[in-house]
């Protein structure tokens, strides 16, 4: 991977509940160590519903109450909203992330980190225009005339299509997977677990937890 000095490379899926423990653990972090403006993260999208077919309301929920228990810091929801609103795509939400890119970098990071909140914590539809648009209304850092703008032309598609032709080989092992300029990587870092039932259906039981892994790359990427 080819990371720009001073960046994270953080590839996700908007609705992985792995990515946004590592997601908030680093951004939190960050502030802790005072590298806000130092050390950025770089999102590129690793589809999960590319592979697997339309996201699974079960599975994010078993997901997220297992990882609740693991970080309840992090204030996982489970979805409070009527099954139909449930986003089984989020590959629009994806092209707003690099549509923002285009704008700049702390504008994706921070559309990303909005993005989640409205799934994970307010039970948002973020696979809607209307509603990735609503939530980018209050990221300060995104002009929200020229998101919607990429969204109605697609400019970010082959984006997001270019990073799933990366995403299907062997570089990029699964969401979340980070990389360094150094050339360091780490996979679902600081977490491991197993499944009690079917592997990402059944109910994931944490056999490791470390919160130390943040600072440690947050370090080598502002080093």
């Amino acid at each position: 991977m080819n990371v720009a000095p001073g960046t994270i490379q953080v590839w996700s899926d908007l609705l992985c509940p792995f990515a946004h423990v590592a997601i908030h653990r680093l951004r939190t972090t960050r502030t802790e160590l005072g590298l806000d403006g130092v050390v950025r993260l770089d999102h590129h999208t690793f589809a999960l519903e590319l592979f697997n077919g339309p996201h699974s309301r079960p599975g994010t929920d078993s997901e997220a109450v297992g990882l609740g228990q693991l970080a309840p810091e992090i204030g996982f929801r489970l979805w409070t909203q009527p099954d139909w609103t449930y986003p089984s795509t989020v590959l629009l939400a994806a092209e707003a992330v690099h549509a923002a890119k285009a704008q700049r970098l702390q504008a994706s990071e921070d559309l990303d980190a909005a993005l989640r909140r409205g799934f994970w914590f307010e039970s948002r539809p973020i696979g809607h225009r209307q509603t990735i648009l609503e939530i980018a209304a209050d990221v300060e850092s995104v002009d929200v005339i020229e998101l919607a703008a990429a969204l109605d032309d697609g400019r970010a598609r082959s984006a997001v299509m270019g990073d799933h032709a990366v995403a299907v080989t062997d570089a990029v092992q699964g969401s979340p997977h980070l990389f360094l300029p150094d050339g360091t990587d780490a996979h679902n870092p600081g977490i491991e677990v197993r499944w009690e039932g079917p592997w990402a259906s059944g109910y994931p039981i944490a056999q490791s937890n470390d919160p130390a892994w943040p600072e440690k790359l947050l370090r080598a990427a502002a080093a």
